[in-house]
């Protein structure tokens, strides 16, 4: 039964918060789908901010644009290659829109908007380790993965490109995972690992905490997440800044809540909410989205 609301942790708004310089990505849960199971989800994202998070302090308005808009529709597939392996494929497009005056546009050729497929996404994910704790099931989890930019988005030196839509850099992950689910269908599930990133993109520490219900007619969760970058890279403005916005620090905790409800045939509605409330070198983005999943 568990493959019926599983792939809601993967994915709805949870999946992709906007900055001006990185996304944010959440596709791992403590769940699996069983052999020939999976799901596929559409989904679409709206965001906006204002304020950004420098350092050493937040700021009210963003550079250059003034604030920031961001939509994405998220392409999302997952299906079961055994009982304890799951494979996992994401993709977003994403427009992100600013609100420069025209004369600075012109004066600095910059542009408002920029738009395109982002980074696509592969993951495995394996359950090395399963065990019951009275009517309680505890799962200790193993996730890789890897994304690349898929189109050739720009995201160069200038404060043109704040509102890029990615950082250009490709990533390889690693992180473990423990999920426990209780008979009444409460969970809770943890997760740490670490990050490496080309493209001078500082390599960084990612964790996430996940609590919610998942039930046979509804599915409900809160989370959140954490990224802390390496002091290899630079903070916008300050020393040692060249203007190129890949090589920056992102650091930030974001919480959020998704929900899902099943409807027939394998189909199911999802809605959600995120919002970032410390962070370093992005904007102080919250969002809503939707989408329709069907499981199989």
């Amino acid at each position: 039964m568990q493959h019926t609301y599983r792939f809601l942790l993967v994915f709805s708004l949870l999946s992709l918060a906007g900055s001006q310089i990185g996304r944010a990505q959440s596709l791992v849960s403590g769940f699996l789908p069983g052999k020939g199971h999976g799901s596929f989800v559409v989904s679409g994202t709206a965001e906006r901010y204002q304020s950004v998070y420098l350092a050493p302090e937040k700021i009210d308005r963003v550079p250059i644009f003034d604030r920031v808009e961001v939509t994405s529709l998220n392409l999302y597939g997952s299906y079961g290659l055994t009982d304890k392996l799951e494979a996992v494929i994401s993709l977003p497009y994403i427009q992100s829109r600013g609100f420069a005056d025209e004369q600075v546009l012109r004066d600095q050729n910059y542009v408002n908007k920029r738009a395109g497929l982002q980074d696509i996404t592969l993951l495995l994910k394996a359950k090395f380790f399963s065990k019951e704790i009275g009517t309680n099931v505890l799962d200790v989890l193993g996730v890789v993965s890897g994304s690349t930019p898929i189109s050739d988005y720009k995201s160069n030196t200038g404060l043109g490109y704040i509102i890029a839509i990615g950082n250009g850099s490709s990533k390889l992950s690693g992180q473990g995972v423990v999920h426990l689910k209780t008979l009444s269908g409460v969970f809770l599930t943890g997760q740490a690992g670490y990050s490496l990133r080309d493209n001078s993109a500082p390599n960084a520490f990612v964790a996430e905490t996940k609590i919610g219900y998942a039930g046979p007619r509804l599915y409900v969760d809160a989370l959140a997440s954490f990224q802390k970058s390496d002091k290899s890279g630079t903070d916008i403005l300050q020393p040692g800044f060249t203007g190129f916005f890949p090589a920056t620090r992102v650091d930030y905790v974001r919480l959020g809540v998704s929900a899902f409800r099943p409807l027939a045939k394998g189909f199911g509605l999802t809605v959600g909410a995120s919002t970032y409330v410390a962070g370093r070198n992005l904007g102080k983005s919250t969002g809503l989205s939707g989408g329709v999943a069907y499981n199989f």
